[in-house]
């Protein structure tokens, strides 16, 4: 009785590249990237990534250049909350871009955050301010203030030395100022910070160094909060003559 033997089926090889560059199958891509198989086939159909090598319906082979790009997406869609079509349309103009955006901004965030290590503690701040401590809890629930355990940042600070002096005024919960007033400028202020971080981004990213963007940026700080308290000044009275007439 004779046994027949089964032959296997040679492995195909890994397609040679026009260049030196090592080919990766899927799996390899995904390990190498951190990404999922299923993400990086996501990024395949919208286009974010080009068509791989494939030798037959079941398999292809990628770039190894293509780890580093999908990095890339996963940064710019998880850190700056892009979607997947800005994504590519700033892939497709300039990949060196993309990366000099994310590079300026954490350079920017790091700047800022350095600024704001400081802390105040509670009781100095409760010693220095006539504020209630329900107020400065208020205040913290909206996400006006953001205190920790060893205190308040300067920014906070400078909050808290507005609120009081507007109290002091006379704009308090007599009247019907309450904590609640603060949110109106909060969601004002977000939309134009979002609206000047990407004009920002777009106008230097790439354009001049981190440390040229990050000179820029701070000597134009002062000018701009005169600038806004003057627009505001001049926005004010167009408005009560407009309620006048």
């Amino acid at each position: 009785m004779s046994t027949a033997k089964t032959k296997s089926e040679p492995k195909r090889p890994r397609p040679e590249p026009e260049s030196a560059e090592p080919m990766l199958r899927m799996g390899e891509l995904a390990e190498a990237s951190g990404v999922s198989a299923a993400t990086i086939k996501h990024y395949l159909r919208e286009g974010l990534l080009p068509e791989p090598v494939r030798t037959s319906r079941n398999m292809a082979y990628y770039p190894a250049d293509f780890v580093e790009r999908i990095r890339l997406i996963k940064q710019l869609q998880e850190e700056r909350y892009m979607p997947l079509r800005v994504i590519k349309d700033l892939l497709d103009e300039d990949p060196e871009r993309a990366r000099a955006l994310i590079e300026l901004g954490d350079r920017l965030l790091a700047r800022v955050r350095a600024g704001e290590q400081e802390r105040v503690t509670a009781a100095e701040v409760r010693h220095s301010y006539d504020l209630p401590q329900e107020v400065l809890d208020r205040l913290a629930e909206l996400e006006v203030l953001s205190p920790t355990e060893a205190g308040y940042s300067p920014a906070d600070v400078r909050i808290i030395s507005a609120i009081s002096r507007f109290r002091a005024g006379g704009y308090d919960e007599t009247i019907g100022f309450t904590v609640y007033d603060t949110l109106r400028y909060k969601k004002v202020m977000g939309e134009l910070i979002r609206e000047e971080v990407d004009v920002l981004m777009e106008r230097l990213a790439g354009e001049v160094s981190p440390e040229q963007a990050i000179e820029l940026i701070e000597a134009g700080a002062e000018p701009l909060n005169e600038l806004m308290a003057a627009m505001r000044t001049k926005e004010v009275v167009a408005e009560l003559e407009r309620r006048r007439a």
